[in-house]
């Protein structure tokens, strides 16, 4: 008898083929994802609303999370793959929810990121649309990820709350019990944030990842101090050694976010999205008191995933343009999510900024 599929690469080839993975999921309705164990709560954020009707009856959709504590999303302790996460309610600012991910045992997060930036929607209170193979944004604030998440003895999430006020959440996390090929690397995101950039310096949207693997996307938001189109400089991949010149170079902004001419249609920022790339938000100045213009801008890399044998960096240049046709070096408000696949161990990165640091303001 031949092997049955594992239930990884779920499209639609491999939908009617049988397969030995075990359907779980997560959520304040079966916290445990035990199988049967499902909508059995008889206290929770619904029981109010349920006093008529008992258990059974959305009893527990919810959880809050209090002010300044860390609360366990999911702890998993078998070998699968999370295929689906969907979250939405919060706090005022998405950048005060702070998601984490541990893969098996260990204790260096391979996700950390604000819960808004991971799903590449820093901003909580401005809906827009992101319709996108790996991230999905539906109204008004349902947050989905769909990248394959996979764990050879455990996973863990964690979200924690920096406001000051408790935060309520809705979520559900859907994963398969299954045996992992051997070739399977470990998801990872990191967050960063430079504000201003300094005079002549370069971002940097990933350093310091050893092993091997592969970067499979970028989301970026991206605050323009400067009048004028900020787009022109380049990003750059340094693989496997590489030093001062990279092995793969970009030759604009929005080129790389696979647009072109600065997004610009009959004078205007044209905001799109769609299964690979987007620029999903503009905020464009009021007059008053809102002052700058954002972009918030994805590029995922799933059909052309950038594989590196042993290191990784990725830098952008921020460059816009003097009179007399020269480029200007920009000094603007940067953030960024590098997604990447990569083998064990994780690079124990810096901590992330506290929470002044981190608001939209």
């Amino acid at each position: 008898m031949s092997l049955l599929f594992n239930g990884l690469c779920s499209n639609l080839d491999d939908i009617a083929k049988l397969s030995c993975a075990r359907s779980r999921s997560i959520s304040p309705e079966n916290f445990t994802g035990e199988k049967g164990k499902g909508g059995m709560a008889t206290e929770g954020t619904g029981a109010s609303c349920a006093r008529d009707l008992g258990q059974g009856w959305k009893i527990s959709p919810s959880v809050p999370i209090k002010a300044h504590s860390t609360f366990t999303l999911a702890d998993i302790c078998s070998e699968g793959a999370i295929k689906h996460i969907w979250l939405t309610g919060g706090c005022e600012c998405w950048r005060w929810l702070i998601l984490r991910i541990y893969w098996d045992d260990s204790d260096i997060p391979a996700v950390e990121s604000p819960l808004g930036d991971f799903f590449a929607t820093p901003l909580a209170d401005d809906y827009k649309p992101l319709h996108s193979l790996a991230m999905c944004v539906h109204p008004r604030s349902g947050l989905n990820c769909y990248f394959t998440m996979p764990f050879k003895r455990r996973a863990r999430l964690t979200l924690e709350n920096l406001a000051d006020n408790d935060a309520v959440i809705y979520y559900q996390i859907d994963y398969v019990e299954t045996k992992l090929d051997d070739e399977i690397a470990y998801f990872c995101a990191r967050f960063n944030r430079v504000n201003p950039l300094p005079y002549k310096e370069v971002y940097t949207i990933l350093d310091g990842v050893r092993g091997k693997g592969q970067y499979v996307g970028t989301h970026m938001f991206w605050g323009v101090n400067n009048n004028g189109w900020w787009g022109e400089g380049e990003i750059k991949f340094y693989l496997d050694g590489d030093t001062e010149f990279p092995t793969i170079c970009g030759t604009g902004t929005e080129d790389y976010f696979c647009g072109s001419y600065n997004f610009d249609v009959k004078g205007q920022y044209t905001e799109y999205s769609s299964p690979y790339c987007g620029l999903t938000k503009v905020t464009r100045p009021d007059g008053t008191y809102q002052a700058n213009t954002r972009f918030s801008l994805y590029r995922w890399h799933i059909t052309d995933p950038i594989y590196f044998e042993s290191d990784l960096r990725v830098t952008i240049q921020a460059l816009g343009w003097r009179k007399g046709g020269k480029y200007l070096p920009l000094q603007d408000d940067i953030s960024s999510v590098a997604y990447w696949y990569q083998t064990a161990p994780f690079t124990k990165f810096e901590p992330l900024y506290d929470r002044d640091f981190l608001e939209i303001i």
